[in-house]
Protein backbone atom coordinates (compact mmCIF):
# COMPACT_ATOMS: atom_id res chain seq x y z
CA UNK A 1 0.00 0.00 0.00
CA UNK A 2 2.86 2.43 0.56
CA UNK A 3 4.10 1.44 -2.85
CA UNK A 4 1.23 2.63 -4.37
CA UNK A 5 0.77 6.06 -2.22
CA UNK A 6 4.18 6.56 -3.25
CA UNK A 7 3.83 6.28 -6.81
CA UNK A 8 0.09 7.99 -6.78
CA UNK A 9 1.89 10.95 -5.30
CA UNK A 10 5.10 10.99 -7.57
CA UNK A 11 3.06 11.00 -10.90
CA UNK A 12 1.08 14.35 -10.64
CA UNK A 13 3.96 15.91 -8.97
CA UNK A 14 6.10 14.74 -12.13
CA UNK A 15 3.59 15.77 -14.72
CA UNK A 16 3.40 19.67 -13.37
CA UNK A 17 6.85 19.42 -12.82
CA UNK A 18 7.06 18.71 -16.91
CA UNK A 19 4.31 20.74 -17.68
CA UNK A 20 5.73 23.97 -16.18
CA UNK A 21 9.22 23.56 -18.04
CA UNK A 22 7.60 23.23 -21.22
CA UNK A 23 5.89 26.37 -20.94
CA UNK A 24 8.99 28.32 -19.48
CA UNK A 25 10.27 27.31 -22.50
CA UNK A 26 7.50 28.01 -25.13
CA UNK A 27 7.63 31.32 -23.96
CA UNK A 28 11.13 31.83 -23.93
CA UNK A 29 11.26 29.82 -27.54
CA UNK A 30 7.50 30.38 -29.30
CA UNK A 31 8.90 28.25 -32.48
CA UNK A 32 8.97 25.35 -29.83
CA UNK A 33 5.69 24.99 -29.71
CA UNK A 34 4.05 22.14 -30.63
CA UNK A 35 2.58 22.52 -33.87
CA UNK A 36 -1.35 21.97 -34.61
CA UNK A 37 -1.51 19.05 -36.86
CA UNK A 38 -0.46 15.44 -35.23
CA UNK A 39 2.83 13.86 -36.24
CA UNK A 40 1.67 11.36 -39.19
CA UNK A 41 4.19 8.80 -38.16
CA UNK A 42 5.93 7.61 -41.36
CA UNK A 43 4.91 10.15 -43.81
CA UNK A 44 7.12 12.94 -43.19
CA UNK A 45 9.74 14.73 -40.96
CA UNK A 46 8.80 16.57 -37.99
CA UNK A 47 11.20 19.26 -37.59
CA UNK A 48 9.96 19.91 -34.25
CA UNK A 49 10.81 16.09 -32.71
CA UNK A 50 14.14 15.19 -35.60
CA UNK A 51 16.16 18.62 -35.43
CA UNK A 52 15.01 20.75 -32.04
CA UNK A 53 14.40 18.68 -29.39
CA UNK A 54 16.79 16.10 -30.93
CA UNK A 55 15.72 13.78 -28.45
CA UNK A 56 17.31 10.43 -30.06
CA UNK A 57 16.76 8.68 -33.30
CA UNK A 58 13.58 7.92 -34.66
CA UNK A 59 12.32 5.90 -37.80
CA UNK A 60 10.51 8.94 -39.10
CA UNK A 61 13.20 10.95 -38.66
CA UNK A 62 15.15 8.75 -41.06
CA UNK A 63 13.10 7.98 -43.59
CA UNK A 64 14.64 10.80 -45.76
CA UNK A 65 18.33 10.16 -44.94
CA UNK A 66 17.54 6.55 -45.85
CA UNK A 67 15.64 7.05 -48.50
CA UNK A 68 19.07 9.20 -49.93
CA UNK A 69 21.34 6.52 -49.18
CA UNK A 70 19.28 3.99 -51.23
CA UNK A 71 19.73 6.18 -53.99
CA UNK A 72 23.08 6.62 -53.66
CA UNK A 73 23.85 2.85 -53.63
CA UNK A 74 24.90 1.73 -56.99
CA UNK A 75 21.90 -1.04 -58.36
CA UNK A 76 23.56 -3.90 -58.72
CA UNK A 77 23.15 -6.03 -62.04
CA UNK A 78 21.55 -9.35 -61.26
CA UNK A 79 23.60 -12.28 -62.21
CA UNK A 80 22.27 -14.86 -64.87
CA UNK A 81 20.89 -17.69 -63.32
CA UNK A 82 23.05 -20.08 -65.74
CA UNK A 83 26.20 -17.94 -63.92
CA UNK A 84 24.61 -19.08 -60.28
CA UNK A 85 24.07 -22.30 -61.08
CA UNK A 86 27.58 -22.73 -62.01
CA UNK A 87 29.37 -20.80 -58.96
CA UNK A 88 27.36 -23.15 -56.99
CA UNK A 89 28.60 -25.97 -58.87
CA UNK A 90 32.51 -24.65 -58.68
CA UNK A 91 31.45 -23.98 -54.48
CA UNK A 92 30.79 -27.20 -54.41
CA UNK A 93 33.80 -29.25 -56.08
CA UNK A 94 36.23 -26.73 -54.76
CA UNK A 95 34.70 -28.17 -50.60
CA UNK A 96 34.89 -31.10 -52.10
CA UNK A 97 38.23 -31.33 -53.29
CA UNK A 98 39.51 -29.59 -50.09
CA UNK A 99 37.65 -31.91 -47.67
CA UNK A 100 39.75 -34.79 -49.33
CA UNK A 101 42.93 -33.06 -49.64
CA UNK A 102 42.39 -31.54 -46.15
CA UNK A 103 40.54 -33.90 -44.54
CA UNK A 104 39.67 -32.00 -41.04
CA UNK A 105 36.47 -31.61 -39.42
CA UNK A 106 36.24 -28.53 -40.52
CA UNK A 107 36.54 -28.78 -44.30
CA UNK A 108 33.78 -32.19 -43.93
CA UNK A 109 31.88 -30.02 -42.17
CA UNK A 110 31.38 -27.39 -44.69
CA UNK A 111 31.45 -29.64 -47.31
CA UNK A 112 28.61 -31.71 -45.96
CA UNK A 113 26.67 -28.79 -45.33
CA UNK A 114 26.78 -27.12 -48.48
CA UNK A 115 25.81 -30.79 -50.62
CA UNK A 116 22.92 -30.57 -48.31
CA UNK A 117 21.69 -27.41 -49.19
CA UNK A 118 22.08 -28.52 -52.78
CA UNK A 119 20.04 -31.69 -52.04
CA UNK A 120 17.54 -29.78 -50.43
CA UNK A 121 17.59 -27.17 -53.77
CA UNK A 122 17.17 -30.48 -55.78
CA UNK A 123 14.35 -31.94 -53.67
CA UNK A 124 12.68 -28.69 -53.99
CA UNK A 125 12.99 -28.92 -57.65
CA UNK A 126 11.76 -32.66 -57.92
CA UNK A 127 8.48 -31.35 -55.84
CA UNK A 128 7.74 -28.34 -58.03
CA UNK A 129 8.37 -30.19 -60.84
CA UNK A 130 5.91 -32.77 -59.91
CA UNK A 131 3.17 -30.51 -59.19
CA UNK A 132 3.54 -28.42 -62.42
CA UNK A 133 2.74 -32.13 -64.05
CA UNK A 134 -0.06 -32.34 -61.94
CA UNK A 135 -1.79 -29.20 -62.87
CA UNK A 136 -0.92 -29.31 -66.71
CA UNK A 137 -1.28 -33.20 -67.60
CA UNK A 138 -0.63 -32.35 -71.18
CA UNK A 139 3.58 -32.09 -69.94
CA UNK A 140 3.40 -35.42 -68.62
CA UNK A 141 5.17 -37.84 -71.00
CA UNK A 142 4.18 -40.97 -69.15
CA UNK A 143 0.89 -40.83 -70.39
CA UNK A 144 1.77 -40.74 -74.24
CA UNK A 145 4.27 -43.83 -73.61
CA UNK A 146 3.66 -45.34 -70.24
CA UNK A 147 6.87 -46.53 -68.07
CA UNK A 148 5.06 -48.76 -65.76
CA UNK A 149 5.10 -52.14 -66.37
CA UNK A 150 1.34 -52.75 -66.68
CA UNK A 151 1.16 -49.33 -68.16
CA UNK A 152 3.47 -50.39 -71.08
CA UNK A 153 2.07 -53.68 -71.41
CA UNK A 154 -0.88 -52.33 -72.30
CA UNK A 155 0.77 -49.42 -74.28
CA UNK A 156 2.34 -52.01 -76.58
CA UNK A 157 -0.50 -54.61 -77.14
CA UNK A 158 -2.91 -51.04 -78.32
CA UNK A 159 0.10 -49.94 -80.50
CA UNK A 160 0.39 -53.42 -82.56
CA UNK A 161 -3.20 -53.99 -82.48
CA UNK A 162 -3.36 -50.36 -84.38
CA UNK A 163 -0.08 -51.17 -86.38
CA UNK A 164 -2.15 -54.56 -87.51
CA UNK A 165 -5.17 -52.60 -88.55
CA UNK A 166 -3.27 -50.03 -90.33
CA UNK A 167 -1.21 -52.61 -92.49
CA UNK A 168 -4.84 -55.00 -93.23
CA UNK A 169 -6.34 -51.93 -94.28
CA UNK A 170 -2.91 -50.89 -96.54
CA UNK A 171 -2.60 -55.01 -97.74
CA UNK A 172 -6.49 -54.06 -99.22
CA UNK A 173 -5.43 -51.53 -101.66
CA UNK A 174 -1.43 -52.28 -102.45
CA UNK A 175 0.42 -54.83 -103.05
CA UNK A 176 4.62 -54.86 -104.02
CA UNK A 177 6.94 -55.78 -106.16
CA UNK A 178 9.67 -57.17 -105.06
CA UNK A 179 13.26 -57.39 -107.18
CA UNK A 180 15.98 -59.58 -105.92
CA UNK A 181 18.60 -61.71 -107.19
CA UNK A 182 19.51 -65.38 -106.21
CA UNK A 183 23.66 -64.50 -105.64
CA UNK A 184 22.83 -61.47 -103.34
CA UNK A 185 23.46 -61.82 -99.45
CA UNK A 186 21.03 -59.27 -98.55
CA UNK A 187 17.97 -60.74 -100.31
CA UNK A 188 18.62 -64.15 -98.56
CA UNK A 189 18.13 -61.97 -95.30
CA UNK A 190 15.60 -59.53 -96.15
CA UNK A 191 13.54 -62.52 -98.12
CA UNK A 192 11.96 -64.28 -95.22
CA UNK A 193 11.41 -60.53 -92.79
CA UNK A 194 8.99 -59.56 -96.44
CA UNK A 195 7.55 -63.19 -96.83
CA UNK A 196 6.66 -63.05 -92.85
CA UNK A 197 4.71 -59.59 -93.83
CA UNK A 198 3.10 -60.73 -96.29
CA UNK A 199 1.28 -64.05 -94.52
CA UNK A 200 0.71 -61.97 -91.57
CA UNK A 201 -1.39 -58.61 -93.07
CA UNK A 202 -2.30 -60.51 -96.20
CA UNK A 203 -0.01 -58.44 -98.41
CA UNK A 204 0.35 -59.53 -101.44
CA UNK A 205 3.94 -60.15 -102.89
CA UNK A 206 5.26 -60.40 -106.38
CA UNK A 207 8.89 -61.77 -106.41
CA UNK A 208 11.03 -60.54 -109.24
CA UNK A 209 14.08 -62.34 -109.90
CA UNK A 210 16.74 -60.32 -111.54
CA UNK A 211 19.33 -63.20 -112.36
CA UNK A 212 16.29 -65.68 -112.61
CA UNK A 213 17.79 -67.42 -109.80
CA UNK A 214 14.89 -69.10 -107.50
CA UNK A 215 14.14 -67.74 -103.89
CA UNK A 216 13.44 -69.86 -100.97
CA UNK A 217 10.36 -67.20 -99.35
CA UNK A 218 8.51 -67.34 -102.22
CA UNK A 219 8.98 -70.62 -104.81
CA UNK A 220 6.01 -68.59 -106.94
CA UNK A 221 8.63 -65.89 -108.54
CA UNK A 222 8.87 -64.42 -112.26
CA UNK A 223 11.91 -63.31 -113.89
CA UNK A 224 12.77 -59.46 -114.78
CA UNK A 225 12.18 -58.72 -118.82
CA UNK A 226 11.91 -55.18 -118.32
CA UNK A 227 9.93 -55.03 -115.33
CA UNK A 228 12.98 -53.00 -113.16
CA UNK A 229 13.46 -50.78 -115.68
CA UNK A 230 9.50 -49.63 -116.55
CA UNK A 231 8.97 -49.11 -112.48
CA UNK A 232 11.33 -46.48 -112.39
CA UNK A 233 14.38 -48.57 -110.96
CA UNK A 234 18.08 -47.69 -112.68
CA UNK A 235 21.31 -49.64 -111.66
CA UNK A 236 20.20 -52.77 -110.71
CA UNK A 237 20.29 -52.80 -107.02
CA UNK A 238 18.49 -55.07 -104.91
CA UNK A 239 16.48 -55.84 -102.95
CA UNK A 240 14.18 -53.27 -103.63
CA UNK A 241 10.47 -52.96 -103.39
CA UNK A 242 7.89 -51.35 -105.44
CA UNK A 243 4.34 -50.28 -103.93
CA UNK A 244 1.75 -51.30 -106.41
CA UNK A 245 -1.68 -49.61 -106.57
CA UNK A 246 -4.48 -51.77 -107.31
CA UNK A 247 -8.14 -50.68 -108.99
CA UNK A 248 -10.73 -52.49 -109.57
CA UNK A 249 -11.11 -52.49 -113.80
CA UNK A 250 -8.44 -50.69 -114.16
CA UNK A 251 -4.36 -51.49 -115.09
CA UNK A 252 -1.96 -51.25 -111.55
CA UNK A 253 -0.57 -48.23 -111.07
CA UNK A 254 3.22 -48.48 -109.59
CA UNK A 255 5.82 -46.41 -107.39
CA UNK A 256 8.58 -47.12 -106.01
CA UNK A 257 9.21 -47.64 -101.88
Amino acid sequence: MREFGSLAFILPVALTFAASSFAAQAQDNPSAAIPASPIQVGTARDAFYCEQRKLGSWFYCDLEQKAETDKAKPARPAMPAAKQLAAITEQLDELKARAILEPTTENLTAYMHYQREQLDRASTFADVWGRAVWQNPELDYTLERPINTLGKQTWLADRKAAKASAMKALAQRYGVFYFYASACSACRVFSPIIRSLSDQYGLEVMAVSMDGGPNEAFPRYAVDTGQYERMGLTGNQVPALVLSTRRPGSRSQSATA
